[in-house]
């Protein structure tokens, strides 16, 4: 029996959800997210909370019920609150700025890395070493943090690099004579 798909979840005042065609669809004040849903899995929309079950006993469809239940607790959080993502950025002439649908990236190389900004993100630079990407679908926010983090990942020698904010670098000792 699944621990997380057992629980319904809960949709707050200002979320719509709808089901056509085992397509899940949520309309809240940041956006509309829309999922398909497995044929192993039913799901139930009730006032003020979306119920996940398996529609049978098989074993894909038990290991769907939680993932199902999950991705969409994701949708409903995302198109209510949103999801952000911290990126610090780290090394003497390492920065980055916002200008226009372009992030301009400093990164230590001969040239600057230009990252286009999709629309259904935003990209802010409080400072020139902080970045916040937010958005209302997890996996793309997430995707798109660790593109601009592929880009120059932190080093464990001296911490140089682009790192998640709340990611911890473990650092090495340097050689010896």
């Amino acid at each position: 029996m699944s621990r997380v798909g057992k629980y319904p979840v809960t949709v707050p005042a200002g979320v719509d959800i709808t089901i056509v065609e085992q397509v899940l669809t949520a309309k809240g004040k940041l956006g509309v997210l829309s999922m398909p849903l497995s044929v192993e899995i039913e799901a139930l929309v009730e006032p003020g909370k979306v119920t996940v079950k398996p529609a049978n006993d098989g074993k894909r469809a038990r290991m769907m019920w939680g993932t199902t239940r999950a991705l969409v607790n994701n949708l409903v959080t995302g198109v209510s609150k949103g999801y952000s993502v911290g990126l610090e950025i780290n090394g003497v002439g390492y920065r980055a700025a916002v200008q226009g649908k372009i992030l301009n990236l400093q990164l230590g190389y001969s040239h600057d890395i230009n990252f286009e900004i999709p629309d259904d993100v935003k990209i802010t630079c409080e400072k020139p070493t902080s970045i916040t990407i937010t958005g209302a679908d997890k996996q793309r926010v997430g995707a798109i943090a660790a593109k601009i983090r592929s880009y120059r990942g932190p080093e464990p020698y001296k911490g140089k690099g682009v790192k998640y904010a709340t990611e911890t670098i473990r650092r090495k000792e340097g050689k010896k004579k």
